[in-house]
């Protein structure tokens, strides 16, 4: 996790209107109005795990209000899965009011309008999951919103301890590992959510996960081989090309799709290494088997 804004570093005059244009752009669009502008704190760190994109933030007492105004100009279709980690907040969206307290989860749509009261020393973590993964698992979300997850049921427990850990392991684990614990994280969410919901039972990804996990092993494994193709990766994983794309599309991907957009990222990541900033363009590009 890597800090993007600090008030410590801020002019006091300054604080909060930084905060507010930093918080916007890091986690979602929205109006928002300090209990104290002159002593108002706040403090954001971002990462990401897996699928996830990761959000951590503390902040003094402070209402937000995330209306339509604000979703006409969303862009990024994600659901927030929330972690209260110290003080609370108090939320409204879709017509359901819950109070976050630490230790607690809920889920939040931000297509659609919601508004929150943070107390003082509130301390949040959000995941940003992209909306398709989460509905594969327990479909249409409009009833999942704002429900409390609490500690009470094993099944939470072990969803909520495993969520308080993401941060720490950000960073630290190979892309497949990673890959594979953010999904049983999303599978434990799933099953939390759902459970909110007269005991109702999601569609973990189970078997399919596996497949799917397996694309991406793959894919990983021999990603500078420059004959890698569907079919090479469909048979190294035991299914067809069609099988796997079938697969694939609950996730809006393919395997053509994936081996390019991680091809994309190690295209990426070599222009933003300090150590490589000898090297042209049109090298890195061809190591990743993109023609110039």
């Amino acid at each position: 996790m890597k800090t993007v804004f600090s008030t410590k570093l801020v002019h006091q005059r300054d604080k909060f209107d930084f905060w507010h244009s930093i918080a916007c752009k890091n986690i979602v669009d929205h109006d928002s109005r300090p209990a104290n502008r002159l002593s108002f704190e706040a403090e954001i760190d971002t990462g990401s795990f897996g699928l996830f994109e990761l959000v951590l933030f503390r902040n003094s007492s402070m209402r937000v209000s995330h209306t339509m105004r604000h979703i006409t100009h969303t862009r990024s279709d994600h659901l927030l899965v929330c972690r209260q980690i110290s003080g609370s907040i108090f939320l409204e969206q879709d017509t359901r009011e819950i109070a976050l307290e630490a230790g607690d989860v809920t889920l939040l749509d931000p297509l659609r309008p919601y508004d929150g009261r943070f107390s003082e020393c509130s301390a949040t973590l959000v995941l940003k999951v992209p909306r398709r993964e989460l509905e594969v698992r327990i479909g249409k979300i409009r009833d999942m919103t704002t429900r409390l997850v609490k500690p009470v049921r094993v099944e939470d427990d072990l969803t909520l301890s495993l969520l308080a850990k993401l941060p720490s392991l950000a960073g630290k684990m190979n892309p497949i590992s990673e890959e594979m614990v953010g999904s049983h994280a999303l599978d434990l969410v799933a099953v939390s959510l759902a459970m909110t919901l007269d005991g109702r039972q999601p569609r973990v990804s189970s078997g399919k996960a596996l497949v799917v996990l397996n694309i991406r092993s793959v894919i990983e494994a021999r990603l500078s081989d420059p004959t890698l193709d569907a079919q090479t990766v469909a048979d190294a994983v035991g299914v067809s090309v069609r099988y796997a794309n079938d697969i694939l599309a609950d996730h809006d991907t393919s395997i053509v799709r994936l081996i390019q957009a991680r091809r994309l990222a190690r295209c990426r990541s070599a222009l933003q290494d300090p150590n490589q900033s000898h090297r042209m363009v049109s090298e890195i590009a061809h190591d990743w088997d993109f023609s110039t």
